[in-house]
């Protein structure tokens, strides 16, 4: 006879369930400027200005007015009222406030897409290289990730390459755009043939418009304002990048049903919404002006430049990201393998990156070099690549 397996055990569906690799090697670095040492910080996604002080004061109004009791769970009426105006301006997403929904950060808008939708058994068609947690977001459904390789998609047509990476297990498709960690950036035409092979497929798109302020070359098309596409998609936004509000855990996520009556039961049965002072700062914001948004974004297009230049003239070959804030070489010459590259870097550079492994098959050989941070600490990073490769 077996022995009785021990109550005292995690849920199986956590097995497969790992930690960020990007959290990690931050509490390394944090870890090393203990120990007095200088690090080129160059691994984070944080953006390089603090959150404005109007967007600050928004909340501490709040506060002295007493807005700290239970909100909806969905988000005050006045935020949801300002998502709906923001999303048919600007992502021209026709949509009502019961079609809307405030979240605790961008995460926790994609936690809800996808356990709302995945079942155990079912695939995921994933553009990859991806953003970390999404192959765990994936897998904690018991569901599991198909990466498609975007260079590949580009290359052979975005259509064609969904096709090849589809099983009859397919339920969703992630679409981000502009990507993190590449900074690639569909265009309308490749949008709309992940739309038409959704529709044909009879497939939910899970839509990451994180970083939708920041192109640089082309435009942000939101998948959901493509034709036949709104009532099969569940868009999921942040403050974070736009704002400088990563620390305010402020998000949303926009979906049609039966969608949004999953999302309301996740958001109610995990944090029974967003702190209500913060949805305040939201709705703040949400009031930040176009010429401002453009400003910043010039401000990141001079830090793209000036880093991907300093790449470019050691030999690790980078285009230019076409938005996001990050840079994606190829560091090959410095070792094939991404971990070992980017230990090197940190250990005899002092400059903190991503190894590309972390994001999938499709970005080894790669490091992620995040350039939200200050024109002298690019520069200082430069310096530190032309003393490495002397």
């Amino acid at each position: 006879m077996r022995p009785k397996q021990s109550g005292i055990r995690l849920a199986k569906r956590l097995d497969e369930v790992g930690f960020s690799d990007i959290v990690q090697i931050r509490n390394k670095v944090m870890a090393l400027r203990a120990e007095g040492m200088q690090v080129h910080s160059l691994h984070g996604g944080e953006p390089y200005f603090e959150t404005p002080e109007t967007i600050k004061f928004a909340a501490v109004k709040a506060l002295v007015e007493n807005q700290t009791h239970y909100a909806p769970s969905s988000g005050v009426m006045p935020l949801r009222q300002a998502l709906v105006e923001k999303l048919a301006r600007k992502n021209k997403i026709n949509v009502t406030t019961d079609e809307v929904i405030a979240t605790v950060g961008g995460s926790q808008a994609l936690y809800a897409a996808f356990q709302s939708v995945l079942d155990p058994g079912d695939d995921a068609l994933v553009f990859s290289p991806y953003w970390t947690p999404i192959g765990d977001l994936v897998t904690g459904t018991q569901a599991r990730p198909l990466l498609v390789p975007s260079v590949t998609a580009r290359r052979n047509g975005i259509r064609k390459t969904l096709e090849e990476f589809s099983t009859p297990n397919t339920r969703a498709i992630y679409y981000n755009t502009p990507q993190n960690p590449s900074g690639l950036v569909f265009t309308r035409a490749e949008a709309e043939e992940v739309a038409a092979f959704a529709r044909e497929r009879d497939l939910i798109v899970i839509a990451d418009e994180a970083y939708e302020d920041l192109v640089y070359d082309g435009e942000h098309v939101s998948i959901a304002s493509l034709p036949g596409m709104a009532e099969r998609t569940i868009t999921c936004f942040t403050f974070s990048k736009t704002y400088a509000m990563t620390g305010w855990r402020a998000g949303y996520a926009v979906a049609k049903e039966p969608f949004m009556t999953a999302l309301r039961k996740i958001v109610l049965y995990s944090t029974n919404g967003v702190t209500t002072p913060v949805q305040f700062a939201m709705i703040e914001a949400l009031k930040t002006t176009e010429s401002e948004i453009t400003h910043r974004r010039e401000e990141y297009r001079k830090r793209r430049d000036l880093l991907v230049s300093a790449l470019n003239e050691v030999g690790l070959e980078c285009n230019p990201p076409a938005g996001a804030f990050y840079a994606f070489p190829n560091v090959e010459k410095i070792d094939k393998n991404s971990r070992t590259a980017a230990q090197t870097l940190l250990e005899k550079a002092h400059i903190a990156t991503i190894p590309g492994s972390v994001f999938g098959a499709q970005g080894e050989g790669h490091l992620r070099f995040g350039y939200a941070i200050t024109i002298q600490e690019i520069e200082a990073c430069a310096e530190a690549l032309r003393t490495f490769f002397r």
